[in-house]
């Protein structure tokens, strides 16, 4: 009898299948996710397609051309004549890139530091978290200023910079996660069959704490973006002829009274890109809670 299936018994689901019907339940998480995708692939691709390059100047109207779609500038000019949709999606290219790559760069030191300080404990946990405090002295803004003065300003460091600030609270979100799984008998069946302390960090905790680590990715890319707006808005981030939209907005608040489109073109997209993201790590959040299971 114990072989039988019953018709219209519901199959199991994993937890990430489980995680993404209960996302997908989630109207706003989906429609941040599509308005995501659509911005990035519109972002990514859109510059092929326009006739004007970002950083091209028609010379003929360069005292802030409205939408002219006979010339192929749909959202008009800034007042130098670069077509502003070509650089606000162009500003999009660079301000994704950067928030993608920073948060890369934070997820690995975070988690790396993290998960060793938790799992192996003793001295190590505490020289670690002690550096972790230290770091959250140091005031993040101060920090990326001086690395970005003392070795130059470029595209690589600004990811490496900001990232190398924003892995703090990612480690100590692993390192809690990690406390808790390390003494599940699954660990202990891992230690029992010879695993060595790397393969079950690898193998084990990783995969575990990935639910909370995605959540918390989706929150740290727009606070990225915003930090890599804020540089740029303060001359220290993106430079000439390549664009952001920190850059853009920095350039739109000078031309307020010019020509406001310079101005709310580009912070409307940043700011919709910011809202999607949160939307889209609350629903994340829901989804992955085992609580709410």
């Amino acid at each position: 009898m114990s072989d039988v299936i019953f018709e219209g018994q519901p199959a199991g689901r994993s937890l990430w299948q489980d995680a993404w019907h209960r996302l997908s339940a989630n109207k706003a998480a989906v429609v941040s996710l599509v308005i995501l995708i659509v911005i990035a692939l519109v972002s990514i691709f859109g510059p092929y397609f326009l006739p004007w390059r970002y950083d091209e100047i028609d010379w003929n109207h360069v005292e802030a051309l409205p939408p002219n779609f006979a010339l192929g500038h749909y959202l008009g000019t800034d007042t130098v004549g670069r077509d502003l949709l070509a650089r606000t999606l162009m500003g999009g290219r660079v301000s994704l890139t950067v928030g993608l790559l920073a948060t890369s760069v934070a997820l690995i030191i975070g988690i790396t530091v993290g998960s060793i300080a938790g799992f192996v404990g003793a001295r190590v946990d505490q020289a670690l978290m002690r550096f972790v405090d230290i770091m959250y002295v140091v005031p993040f803004t101060f920090l990326v200023i001086i690395l970005m003065v003392m070795f130059g300003r470029n595209f690589v460091l600004m990811f490496i910079a900001i990232g190398a600030v924003e892995w703090l609270t990612m480690a100590r979100i692993v390192r809690g996660q990690t406390l808790t799984l390390k003494h599940k008998e699954f660990i202990d069946a891992a230690r029992a069959s010879g695993g060595s302390t790397t393969n079950i960090i690898l193998r084990h905790i990783i995969p575990n704490v990935l639910g909370v680590v995605i959540v918390y990715v989706t929150l740290t890319i727009p606070q990225v973006i915003l930090f890599e707006s804020f540089l740029s808005f303060l001359g220290l981030g993106v430079q000439e002829p390549m664009t952001s939209w920190g850059v853009l907005i920095n350039e739109g608040a000078a031309e307020l009274e010019i020509n406001p489109r310079t101005l709310i073109v580009p912070a409307a997209f940043m700011t919709i890109t910011l809202f999607c993201f949160n939307f889209l790590g609350d629903g994340l959040r829901d989804a992955l809670d085992p609580n709410d299971r």
